[in-house]
């Protein structure tokens, strides 16, 4: 329930802009790898329709495919392009779905021209299942609208393709009732083609409410993911990934017992130097000071609890549990002080004076 709940929430609630540019650069991703099977498609089609033999009658009146294939692959790789620049707003997007079914549709449709036969030839066609890909491919983006468009312009395509070849020869419809008659002629059987119609929508059903459940998951994955980048930057990386990958919903109280190391640094007199010495002089001492101990500390599997001033509190085998956590502390405030010496020395002759490094280590449970 609760879980549910934070789920409508997020949706409902207005996502922040830095959650909402994350979620358009994943749907920006997700068209370019829509370009990339679009394109492959009408690759292997074109390669089917090249190598295999022609069975249509060479008094036919015209070639549709070729110039169908052509117009489709100019179409993809326009497409690509765009979504390589970012440059796909809504309404291309849904000119896109259109154009794919369209192609399909009047693909079909040209075969009875094609292969000089009645309208209803079409419809025995095994190329009406390519719509499932087109269909699928909508889910890519996330987005129910873009599935629906897909699937009902199937839907509708299919139909109008049917109601064409029944009208087409006012003199024959073409209409029948026997199964038999239908699989073996070019008769029309109206409840098989509505089974067409039926699983077209049905697919296109499933598929919505499909995305429409895992768009409410990406947008909360988003949204935690984000969360996590912000407590990197005010946590130590190992306390904001235990926060993040906690098995239970973590509550104020919680903890664990645990032997650890807590290590301190600080510089001495740093108080009564502060006052003498300008601003900007303590600003570039005590930044020299953090970037010289902080890299020290995560060298030796150390993380930063805290920064006090001029001082600095870390844990060894707490945040990240360790079997040497106290020789990594010792072995951290040992190369600490070297470098503390150096960098003292190097302070001093650029300021004129600078205060000595102290150190201090402690081992129990905490």
């Amino acid at each position: 329930m609760a879980e549910s709940k934070r789920a409508r929430n997020l949706e409902t609630e207005r996502l922040p802009s830095r959650v909402e540019a994350a979620i358009r650069e994943q749907e920006a991703q997700n068209e370019i790898l829509i370009g990339w099977v679009q394109l492959t498609v009408v690759s292997i089609w074109a390669a089917l329709y090249t190598l295999s033999p022609k069975t249509f009658a060479e008094t036919a009146r015209f070639e549709p495919i070729p110039w169908v294939l052509g117009a489709y692959f100019a179409f993809t790789i326009l497409r690509l392009v765009l979504s390589y620049r970012r440059l796909l707003p809504p309404w291309f997007l849904a000119l896109s779905v259109i154009g794919d079914i369209g192609l399909l549709m009047v693909t079909i449709w040209s075969f009875h021209l094609q292969y000089e036969q009645p309208a209803s030839f079409y419809l025995k066609a095994p190329t009406i299942l390519y719509v499932f890909i087109f269909i699928a491919l909508r889910s890519f983006r996330l987005e129910v609208g873009y599935v629906l468009l897909a699937g009902i312009g199937s839907a509708l395509g299919w139909l109008a393709l049917v109601a064409y070849a029944m009208v087409v020869d006012p003199s024959d419809p073409m209409i029948t009732r026997d199964y038999v008659a239908y699989l073996t002629s070019n008769a029309v059987l109206i409840g098989a083609e509505f089974d067409k119609v039926i699983s077209i929508l049905m697919v296109t059903a499933i598929l919505a409410v499909a995305i429409h459940r895992g768009r409410r998951l990406l947008v909360r994955a988003v949204a935690e993911g984000t969360a996590a980048r912000d407590l990197s930057r005010f946590f130590a990386p190992e306390v904001a990934r235990k926060i993040t990958h906690a098995e239970a919903e973590l509550s104020a109280g919680s903890g664990e017992h645990r032997e650890a190391t807590v290590l301190y640094v600080d510089i001495r007199g740093f108080t009564a130097l502060s006052a003498r010495l300008e601003p900007q002089q303590v600003l570039r001492i005590l930044a020299e000071y953090q970037a010289l101990v902080g890299p020290v500390l995560r060298r030796h599997r150390g993380s930063i609890d805290k920064f006090l001033g001029d001082g600095i509190l870390a844990t060894f085998g707490a945040a990240q549990p360790s079997q040497t956590y106290a020789a990594d502390a010792l072995r951290a405030l040992d190369e600490i002080m070297a470098e503390a010496a150096e960098w003292q020395a190097e302070c001093e002759a650029v300021e004129g004076v600078c205060p000595q490094v102290n150190g201090a280590v402690a081992t129990g449970p905490i």
